[in-house]
């Protein structure tokens, strides 16, 4: 594997190359997992389905999936594709879209995964600057890329643009918009979603996880949801069976445990206004964020003796080492004990 890749991989996933995996002990708040349990419905689910057909091909197209999250998300089957993880949604539409040598755009910083694919790809990045704010950058409409990427709420500043600024992004691009929306399900607003604008945009993908709130990132699940013709020319591009059998089982019982989800969401916002008040009160600047994780900064200041202090202590936060960034943590939200250590271990 090409260093570049590995490298880009390494630290999209808050791993440090060579380090083993973790014990017991340490509190983990470096990469954006929910502290909360799945559903016990999941649970239930998956344990019922772990019977002799396993030896059977799952569904190549998930479609008992497909068809509840259809009636979940007020679309069709045919809007939806199911991937392996959200990150393989990305992979199928850079293998669509995007030819050697074409741009692609997105505001950065942002999820390092997309500028991975853009080289596995062979694409150009097209990258353009955020303000200090992290609003919407006015430059990205005019790329010329037939694919831009918009993490929303993004990462790593847990910002998010609005569906006013997403509906104008997209009528301003001769390509297609992909709005990541991994940590939507995090936002004070439950109108923050885009996956009403897919039904009248038609350059417009829209792309769900269950990593994240619904506490699956141990079993890869992710869903996009565009205009038809998008949906059956990834369905072309994706391997034959994509998800496995027990991922298919899980998703669905998830969809069907909604209540679950949002008052596990409701403590994590709950906990996110504690870490970002305590954080301010230690003197850190944190943005307004709308995801399970908050970046705080002190500016011109190199925070990397601050996360290496805080490893010590078996508390694990997001540093990145690039020039942009090197005065800000990200640190996920955690449960209410986890954000008190995180504060304690800050403490002076």
């Amino acid at each position: 594997m090409p260093g570049y890749i590995r490298a880009n991989i390494s630290a999209m996933h808050g791993y440090v190359p060579g380090e083993q995996p973790l014990d017991d002990g340490y509190v983990k708040l470096n990469t954006n997992e929910n502290p909360y349990p799945p559903s016990p419905r999941v649970l239930t689910a998956v344990r019922k389905a772990l019977d002799t057909r396993l030896r059977l091909y799952p569904e190549p197209l998930s479609d008992s999936l497909r068809s509840i999250a259809a009636s979940v998300y007020g679309v069709t089957p045919d809007n939806i594709i199911a991937g392996n993880g959200s990150d393989e949604l990305l992979s199928l539409l850079m293998r669509l879209i995007v030819a050697p040598g074409d741009r692609v755009a997105y505001a950065a910083p942002t999820y390092s995964l997309y500028e991975t694919l853009i080289e596995i790809q062979g694409g150009l990045k097209a990258a353009v600057d955020y303000p200090a704010d992290f609003s919407l950058p006015d430059g990205l409409a005019k790329q010329n890329a037939p694919l831009t990427f918009l993490c929303n709420p993004n990462s790593p500043s847990g910002t998010l643009a609005s569906l006013a600024e997403i509906d104008r992004l997209a009528r301003a691009l001769a390509g297609i918009l992909v709005v990541d929306e991994a940590y939507v399900d995090f936002a004070d607003s439950e109108g923050a979603s885009a996956l009403p604008l897919v039904r009248r945009l038609p350059n417009l993908v829209v792309l769900r996880s269950f990593s994240k709130s619904f506490s699956l990132a141990g079993m890869r699940i992710g869903l996009a949801f565009a205009p038809e013709d998008i949906i059956a020319g990834m369905m072309k591009v994706k391997d034959s069976y994509n998800l496995n059998r027990l991922s298919l089982v899980a998703a669905a019982a998830a969809l069907q445990d909604l209540p679950w989800m949002a008052r596990n969401v409701r403590r994590i916002q709950r906990n996110r206004r504690r870490l970002s008040a305590g954080m301010k009160k230690l003197g850190f600047q944190v943005l307004p964020s709308q995801a399970n994780f908050v970046l705080a900064r002190k500016p011109g200041e190199n925070l990397k003796d601050v996360y290496e202090a805080l490893k010590r202590q078996k508390v694990l936060v997001r540093y990145f080492d690039v020039p942009e960034l090197r005065d800000c943590l990200r640190i996920t939200v955690g449960t209410s004990q986890e954000v008190a250590t995180l504060l304690g271990g800050l403490t002076p």
